[in-house]
């Protein structure tokens, strides 16, 4: 579930589509819904960080073989906080770690940003 630090709103709304990387020699998964999507995509440790950094966080599944989210971030708060030590800079932080250990997707895919958001 996001964090809830909004009292000072919400920043960085991205909205992005995950796409299966069609190698011609494997079937493209069909999702049943966003849990399975996003499980076929993502490590548990980055469902994680998605959790535990994002303020607002919204998925859903596009023509049942991509992913769809929009994320924003809001604020700790904090006076003087680096802005790594804010929710959008620790996002960041933890996904370098998670990639740097090939720990952030269980899948390949293409990623593609987009201003249809989903709220």
């Amino acid at each position: 579930m996001p964090n809830s630090d909004n009292q000072y709103g919400t920043f960085n709304k991205r909205t992005q589509i995950l796409t299966q990387v069609d190698d011609g020699s494997t079937a493209l998964q069909n999702f049943a819904d966003v849990d399975a999507a996003k499980s076929w995509f993502y490590t548990a440790n980055a469902l994680t960080v998605f959790d535990e950094c994002c303020t607002e966080l919204q998925w859903s599944v596009v023509d049942s073989q991509k992913l769809k989210y929009t994320m924003t971030f809001g604020t700790k708060g904090t006076p003087n906080i680096a802005p790594a030590d804010d929710w959008a800079g620790q996002f960041n932080s933890r996904k370098t770690t998670l990639l740097d250990n090939n720990d952030w997707s269980n899948n390949g895919y293409t990623t593609e940003e987009v201003d249809s958001h989903l709220f």
